[in-house]
């Protein structure tokens, strides 16, 4: 039996500093599958580069030479001089068999994440998982363990609500906004301002079906680039009161000094508005609106102390709901864990069936030979008959050696097997003998790919 081994570094082992620089080598200057031929020890290979972690995942039968193969790997091919052979080694954690098992369905439902609960990094893992089926060096067992990573992460989506509550100020200020309106299909939103927090904003509002957006900001070219991806309409910064007689929602995130909202301005266009509500998120410091535009008729001012209590309080929901997560990945392991025990009794199992089929095959041949009148429905009953006698005379040897395959002791249940049928080719290569795992590892890749 082979191994399974996660090597890389993360945001919690490693500064930016190095990752940054890793991370930049490993896209630009050479990407490990294409030096997947190069690594005599190594049978399969994945690879995962993102903002936060840098990560190989790989199978092996010799468990040092391979380990030492890949450092090297990253050390000749990916190291930069401005990282030592000592950084990255510090930098460095390993995880085997089920423990690497365990860490990647961690990462892949998010678990891990600098931010629990983020729905990028499943995305990141079926980009890098295309781009491993395109370099051919994902095989039967990653095959099997990235879809079943993508599977558990789809789980804890389902049976968790890890993902359900905001944990930064601007998709806060947007779940925030849903609440109150019920739905933001339909809204119109003004963002005042153009930065990174404000971008943010505008993304989530995007997701939650806002379809009229306007950006004003003080340097129009940024404005310009903002509204060019968010298909805004660009609003000249001194022209900002006259959108408030229009907009639902305004959401400002400037560098002003000084307030760019007050009270005077906010009452003197309520009134063109009819007093329509009108919904504030201030998510400036110091704050673009003055506090006492919350005191009008009809107005909602929140601002950054207002959603970073909501931040905090949605902070502890996701440990709790991580810790139901984490039962799920545990679970799902110790599944694979078994799945993988299994394999060691597949070459037998085919033996076998081959075997019992060789046997059929011969005696049909014999038996048809000898009747030469069976019209063709005929000869397709006896076929079914003898097939249905076969599949029914293995079940229960097949199921026998299915159940013992979790044991410590199933090479001594597979050493009878073969010799009481005396199958001389139950030892083949175990690469050539997983016919029907293959079968069945494309048949679910195809499923997946349909989904």
């Amino acid at each position: 039996m082979g191994h399974i081994v996660l090597l890389g570094m993360n945001h919690k082992t490693a500064p930016v500093e190095i990752r940054e620089q890793l991370a930049v080598a490993c896209a630009s200057q050479a990407n490990p599958l294409q030096l997947f031929p190069y690594l005599r020890h190594v049978q399969e290979l994945f690879f995962l580069s993102t903002c936060n972690r840098v990560e190989i995942l790989f199978t092996c039968l010799s468990l040092d030479e391979a380990t030492q193969e890949i450092k090297a790997l990253l050390r000749t091919h990916l190291g930069t001089p401005q990282i030592s052979a000592a950084e990255l080694e510090a930098g460095l954690y390993v995880h085997r068999d089920e423990q690497a098992v365990r860490h990647l369905f961690r990462v892949s439902a998010s678990l891990d994440s600098m931010v629990v609960g983020e729905p990028q990094i499943l995305g990141q893992i079926k980009a890098a998982y295309r781009e491993a089926i395109t370099y051919r060096t994902v095989r039967v067992i990653l095959n099997r363990l990235l879809h079943k990573a993508f599977s558990v992460a789809k789980r804890v989506r389902s049976d968790t609500m890890i993902g359900c509550y905001a944990v930064s100020i601007s998709y806060a200020a947007v779940e925030l906004a849903r609440k109150i309106f019920g739905e933001l299909e339909g809204k119109k939103v003004l963002v005042i301002g153009a930065g990174e927090m404000a971008e943010l904003a505008a993304e989530h509002f995007l997701a939650q079906g806002v379809r009229h957006m306007a950006v004003a900001n003080r340097t129009l070219e940024r404005a310009m680039a903002l509204s060019q991806r968010f298909k805004a309409k660009t609003v000249p910064f001194d022209h900002i009161l006259d959108e408030l007689k229009d907009v639902d929602i305004v959401l400002t995130s400037t560098g002003s000094p000084m307030p760019v909202l007050t009270f005077q301005d906010v009452k003197s266009r309520m009134r063109r508005r009819r007093n329509k509500p009108l919904f504030f998120i201030d998510i400036a410091v110091p704050r673009d609106i003055e506090q006492r535009v919350n005191e009008i008729d009809n107005v909602y001012l929140y601002d950054i102390d207002d959603l970073q209590g909501v931040v905090e309080l949605n902070r502890t929901e996701r440990r709790k709901e991580a810790e139901r997560a984490e039962h799920i990945v545990w679970e799902e392991a110790l599944k694979f864990q078994e799945w993988l025990r299994t394999l060691d009794v597949v070459p037998t199992i085919i033996a076998l069936r081959e075997k019992a089929e060789t046997i059929r095959r011969n005696e049909m041949r014999k038996t048809l030979a000898q009747l030469p009148g069976l019209a063709d429905r005929e000869r397709q009953a006896i076929e079914v008959l003898t097939e249905s006698i076969v599949g029914k005379l293995l079940h229960d040897p097949i199921m026998f050696l299915k159940k013992k395959a979790t044991r410590d002791s199933k090479q001594i249940f597979v050493d009878h097997t073969q010799q009481l049928f005396n199958l001389t080719d139950g030892n083949r290569p175990h690469s050539s003998a997983l016919t029907e795992v293959l079968a069945n590892v494309k048949k679910d890749n195809e499923n997946s790919q349909q989904k």
